[in-house]
This record gives structure tokens, sequence and C-alpha cells, in this order.
């Protein structure tokens, strides 16, 4: 058992690729199922440190893989996405597992339906491994996983299993969801490209209660990463009432920008000082390749922006609290003793709010989004970290004193974007004392394919800096 942590550097640090593969299995000089077996072997040897999945159908997989073998043979195919092992979080409904979210008041719960990109990604030909591990109900509240840099780390939250599957190399993508910050702060800590959607483009199927969550890939290379979002939404869609995910059926083609924001946001002021070194030098090399960089000091536009996503982790937390007591009072109710202590207090401080609290917090969301609105009709797109810095250490909660707030790391750089609605990519360019940090670009919401081009740009045009 490998106990031991994996130093990370950005140019070096190669995840486990599936577009690649495919001219093998098209000449059959490589098969998914042997891919499979691949990828079983590396969750033997690191799995029990790393503890990513909740749920693995190894059985229900190989015979996934085995059917998906027989299509390349024959040159049948469903999709590029054909045989691709990938781990979906257990916070969506799946079939042939169980759907425990986290909690142990759902301990052994199985609905025996699939949610709809599940479904989505099973008539693409993917191979449904198994369920990684969630923060309790996708809140604060961590589960067994660790950072597969560093086992005394946090891979984030609350996607933190399917984060550390792909850093692992476990599996070439997963499926997470984001409702403050849990698809794009852990693929920053975990070393991955990661895709939080225009809200609504990827459809959340039953996961409908909550006005800020999405659904979206982590993956070990961009490519593999829009393949996952675009072969879903092709056969389910967005949620009610949204077009969906809008692109091509590849990988968008590198756009180059001529003119970025860079974001600050409230993260800035707790950001370390490696991790704003390493960031400031990915900067100095968008200059150098005659991109404009527009701050806050350079134009009244982005001050106004920043003032608005200064408290967006306060005003989205609320938003979500209060959306979500409903339901979370009723599991309390049900079975108290089934739930954390870290997600009553959270229940506690939703039903402190009134009504007026709750509308506040919109009025506050809405005047980010139009604040954004304004300031990227000036840009091709805004940069910012996609973390406050690489992953923290987590050495648990201390009985007798208050419960760590932020027990699997901070959103202040995650905020923004989910509450402006808008498309943000992770890429895996910074390296901070051995340990992985994300650019994020954030795009035009319903624009997810330009904010995937420029992020190619940029994955191609900047060296990987290491700190």
């Amino acid at each position: 058992m490998d106990q031991q942590a994996h130093t990370y550097h950005p140019a070096h640090f190669r995840g486990l690729s599936w577009l690649d593969a495919l001219p093998a299995f098209a000449n059959g000089s490589d098969t998914p199922r042997a891919y499979l077996e691949r990828c079983l072997e590396v969750m033997a040897a690191r799995e029990p440190v790393v503890r990513a999945f909740v749920t693995v159908n190894e059985a229900g997989a190989r015979a996934a893989a085995d059917a998906s073998t027989a299509r390349w043979k024959a040159g049948q195919a469903l999709s590029p996405l054909d045989g691709m092992p990938i781990g979906i979080k257990d916070l969506l409904e799946t079939r042939d597992m169980p759907t425990e979210m986290g909690c142990e008041a759902y301990r052994g719960s199985h609905t025996g339906r699939d949610n709809a990109a599940v479904w989505a990604l099973r008539e693409a030909g993917a191979v449904i491994l198994g369920k990684t591990v969630t923060a309790e109900l996708g809140g604060a509240n961590p589960g067994p996983t660790t950072n597969p840099f560093d086992p005394g780390r946090t891979p984030g939250g609350s996607s933190s299993g399917s984060a550390a599957a792909v850093g692992a190399r476990m599996v070439p993508a997963a499926i997470g969801t984001q409702v403050g910050g849990s698809i794009i702060r852990p693929a920053s800590f975990c070393g991955n490209f990661a895709l939080k959607p225009t809200q609504g483009a990827i459809t959340r199927g039953e996961r409908q209660a909550t006005s800020q969550s999405t659904s979206g890939p982590h993956a070990a290379t961009l490519e593999d990463c829009w393949q996952v979002a675009i072969e879903i939404t092709k056969r389910a869609g967005g949620d009610p009432g949204q077009p969906g995910l809008m692109g091509p059926d590849t990988c968008p083609e590198a756009r180059r920008p001529g003119r970025l924001v860079v974001l600050e946001t409230e993260g800035w002021a707790r950001l370390d000082d490696a991790s704003r070194t390493a960031f400031e030098m990915l900067l100095e090399q968008m200059a150098a390749a005659g991109i404009t960089l527009l701050r806050r000091r350079d134009h009244a536009w982005i001050e106004t922006l920043e003032r608005r996503v200064d408290g967006a982790s306060a005003y989205g937390n609320a938003i979500t609290r209060w959306e979500n007591r409903m339901a979370q009072r009723a599991l309390v109710e049900k079975n108290p003793d089934g739930v954390s202590q870290r997600a009553k207090n959270v229940l506690a401080a939703a039903e402190a709010m009134r009504v007026a609290d709750y509308q506040a917090a919109l009025r506050e969301r809405a005047e980010a989004q139009a604040a954004y609105a304004a300031v990227m009709t000036m840009a091709d797109a805004v940069v910012t970290l996609s973390s406050v810095g690489p992953a923290p250490v987590w050495t648990g909660d201390v009985p007798g004193q208050p419960l760590n707030p932020r027990p699997t790391g901070d959103i202040a750089f995650n905020a923004p974007a989910s509450a402006i609605f808008c498309p943000a990519v992770t890429l895996p360019l910074m390296g901070v004392g051995g340990l992985p940090v994300g650019l994020q670009v954030m795009g035009l919401p319903h624009r997810d394919a330009d904010a995937v081009g420029v992020a190619r740009w940029l994955m191609g045009n900047l060296a990987p800096v290491a700190v």
C-alpha cells in the first residue's frame, strides 16, 4: 500500500487519456476491455489509500467493456466514448448501484433509476465503473477520500472522489457537481481538467432543487472533458427550459484571446505568496504573447464586478441553504442520527433566515450577473485561480472546538462563476510546493465552447509553472 506523497509537476504529470486510445481500438491493437483492466490494476494499487470510490461494479463494468470491444471490432462504436470507464459522483442516481449521497441516512438506498446524464453516458457506450465519494449531501462534511498527491491533504469537495479518481489515474474521466465550488476546486487540488458549464447546460436529471447546482466532467485531458460533456448533452440535453450545451462534436479549436480580464475575487487576500507568484508568472506569459490584461485598477466596470463578487461565497451559500432547507429539514426529522452535526448546523442557519434574506441574496447575485455581463463586452474571457492555493492539510475536527468551516477547502475563487451562471474551465498549469493548482477560465453564459477554445489556446501556449 503506497502511503507516500506523489510529488506533482504540471509539466510532467500525465493522467489517463481516452481519446488518444481510440486509434488502437479501431485497428485492434488494444481493446476497451484491456483498457478497463489497466484501470482496475491502478485502482487495486491506489484505492486503499486514495479511497475515491464508495461502490465499484466490476462485473457490470467488465460486461460493458466486452460489449464495447465487440462493437469496436465490428466497426460499430456508438460514440467516441464507447468503452470509456467513468466514475459517477454519488449524488447522481445509478440503476445498478446504490445512491447514498455520502450520508448515513441514505445508507443502502437504491432507487433503481439512472440520472439523465448517466443514462446518456450508457447510451454513448461508456462503462459506468462505480460511484465516487461525495461530501455528505454535496455539502462540506468530508468523506474518506484523500488527495492523490498527498494523503494528508483533502482532495477538495464535494466532488472529492471524482477528482481524486482522475488525479490518481484510476479513470480517464468522472462526473462531478458544483453549487459553490465543487467541480473546479477539487479539480485544481487533484491536477485535473474540469468544466463547470453554463447553469443548466448539462442536465441535472433528478437534482433540480437548487438554483446554482450544475453537473460537469473531470478528465485528464481537455479533449476528453469536452467529449464527455457534449456526448451527454447530445442525448439528454440541458435542464428544463435550457437549450443545453452548444458547440462542436469534438473539442473546440484553440481560440487566441485578445483581451482577458484578471479577476481577483475575495480569495485574493487569502492566497499564499507562492500561489500568487505562480499565477502572476502565467499572466506575464500571457502579456508577453500580446494579450491585453485588464485588472480592477484599469476600468470602473471591473472594479464594480470585483465588489459584486466579493460576497459571492456568502450570498451563494445563503441562497443554497434556503433552497435546501425543506428537504434537509424532512431528512433530519426522519433520521436525526443519520445526518452529521455539520449538516445540522447548515440547516439551523437556513431555519434562521427569512424570505427577505433570501430575496436580498438573490438581488446581490443578480447585480453580480449584470456587472459580469458589462465586463464581458470588453474581453474574450476572465482568468483567475481555481483555488486558494494547493489542497490544505485535513487533520479532522477537534473535539470540543467549533467545526472546521472549510474542511474541503475555500470556495472563494469558485463562488463567482457559480453565482454568475457562467461556464468555467480549470487547467492544471501550476505546481506549488509539489501540489497542483489550477488556472480558471470563465466565459459568457451559453458560450461554453468559446471558453473552452480560449482555455485550449492557453493550455497550448503557456509553459506550466512550478514554484
